[in-house]
């Protein structure tokens, strides 16, 4: 039977299961996270010490507008100090989010929602994600070994999948069997997951309370993945080597195992306040992204709907993350991408390097045509422009506007043809850049005149305001311009 968590507040951990009170060492942190809080709302620059969030909606989401690594971490840790729930609804540990607490202290989080280091969070990994158990775990002990406890605040959907190390194999054998024409996966056995999901033959976090039927299950898996790679081998003790890791496995999920669904439904209708932390981005996203160059998920608006069971009518606040200029991982299109020493250039100041994999980024021009795309698709009501900081010191930033194709003829929408996309020629607005460096600056007045210049051609461009916009990795350097 299914845990029962709907009734849990935000302070909770494994001694509310038990009918005790919370554990003195749960208190303490929440005491330190409310005074750290105090602080924050000082520090992002409202003078009278109001809460420049406190408009947010109900249920907010934070997306990325772009190929992944936009800084989303950022903005969902330090909404999460105003969020009783934060929830991850698509993806797997492909997606990397690097947040700072507030002592500068580095986490980098793979499955785990961003709202872990808010002690007061309840958080949530929805259906939609692909759960790789070992990765789990270690997370939650490297967080647990720093003092964030995650038992009885963290759970994860009994309808989620379960990601197991063969799928990895057979990613990686899928990207060679593909060679120069592979898709430059993070080989973490995302994309063999997912299909699994959709020809039915995958396991769920659920089938972990049925071990006498999951070696049968598990079998099938590793019996389709023999047959279709000639170099993936298995024999029965291999098999049952599996099965005896999962049944340890089964028995340490266990506490975190709920229905996400009904929990998250009760929270809604008592009034908690619910964040959605999605997983990579729209350019990433199965459907309307650079396909096939993408991830196995929806990353956009609708994979929070199927990826957690929130309906439609319930979503409030859609804010998309982008970064000031334009960065991916891996092959495909990337029509305003820098190369030589000007990429270089951006992609040494934005330590741009992947969480996840450690690949070096592919940077580029900012991709107004790209991000309008996008903003279409997921009707934000805002944006988070990210790592403006990057560009100082440039005597000049530019802007793709417009795409043309190879006749000179303006492409009036985003191609979802690769042949087209992959020939554009892109038209450039260039714009005064900046000296100096505003990793100190927390208000948009104080900012250089060529900055906010930049800032408010975007919001021209995409007609939408920008209403967070990062000068730093820490959790401070963040103005809040509404």
């Amino acid at each position: 039977m299914t845990k029962d968590v709907s009734s849990l507040g935000t302070e909770t951990c494994l001694c509310f299961h038990l009918g005790s009170a919370p554990c003195s060492k749960i208190l303490a942190q929440v005491t330190q996270r409310e005074v750290g809080k105090v602080k924050k709302e000082d520090k992002d620059g409202s003078s009278d010490g109001e809460d420049p969030f406190k408009a947010l909606s109900q249920v907010c989401a934070v997306l990325g507008t772009q190929w992944g690594d936009e800084g989303k971490g950022k903005l969902v840790d330090i909404l999460a100090q105003r969020y009783d729930i934060v929830a991850r609804c698509q993806g797997g540990a492909n997606a990397g989010h690097t947040i700072y607490n507030d002592e500068g202290v580095k986490f980098a989080l793979h499955l785990v929602p961003s709202g872990i280091l808010n002690m007061q969070a309840v958080c949530v990994v929805g259906n939609g994600v692909v759960v790789h158990l070992p990765g789990f775990f270690k997370e939650i002990d490297g967080l647990e070994a720093r003092g964030v406890l995650c038992t009885g605040r963290l759970f994860v959907s009994d309808r989620a999948h379960l990601l197991f190390d063969l799928h990895q194999t057979v990613d990686g054998l899928r990207e060679a069997e593909l060679g120069g024409d592979m898709i430059g996966t993070t080989k973490r056995g995302i994309g063999p997951c997912y299909a699994s999901k959709a020809i039915r033959n995958g396991l769920r976090v659920g089938d972990l309370r049925h071990m006498d039927t999951f070696r049968g299950k598990l079998e099938i898996l590793f019996k389709d993945a023999a047959n279709r790679f000639k170099d993936f081998e298995y024999n029965d003790s291999v098999l049952d080597a599996e099965v005896e890791n999962y049944k340890k496995f089964a028995k340490r999920l266990e506490p975190y195992i709920a229905d996400t669904v009904q929990y998250i439904s009760n929270a809604y209708t008592v009034g908690k306040r619910i964040l959605i932390e999605g997983g990579q981005a729209t350019m990433l996203d199965v459907d309307f992204g650079t396909y096939p160059f993408v991830t196995s998920s929806n990353p956009s608006v609708g994979g929070i709907c199927t990826g957690l069971g929130i309906s439609p009518k319930r979503l409030g606040d859609i804010i998309g993350v982008a970064k000031a200029y334009t960065t991916r991982v891996g092959a495909g299109p990337f029509p305003t991408e820098l190369d030589g020493d000007q990429g270089e250039a951006l992609r040494v100041a934005g330590h741009e390097f992947g969480t996840t994999t450690g690949r070096p980024r592919r940077c580029g021009w900012l991709d107004i045509v790209a991000l309008n795309y996008v903003c279409t698709i997921n009707g934000f009501t805002a944006l988070n422009l990210t790592k403006l900081d990057v560009l100082s010191g440039l005597s000049e930033v530019k802007i793709g506007v417009t795409y043309r194709n190879a006749d000179g003829i303006r492409i009036r929408s985003f191609p979802s043809d690769l042949s087209v996309l992959e020939q554009v020629q892109v038209d450039y607005e260039v714009l005064p850049g900046w000296n100096k460096d505003i990793t100190d600056v927390r208000s948009y007045q104080e900012l250089p005149v060529e900055a906010r210049r930049y800032v408010e051609r975007i919001e021209e461009l995409v007609e939408l305001p920008i209403h967070y916009i990062g000068v730093g990795p820490g959790r401070d350097a963040l103005i809040v311009k509404v």
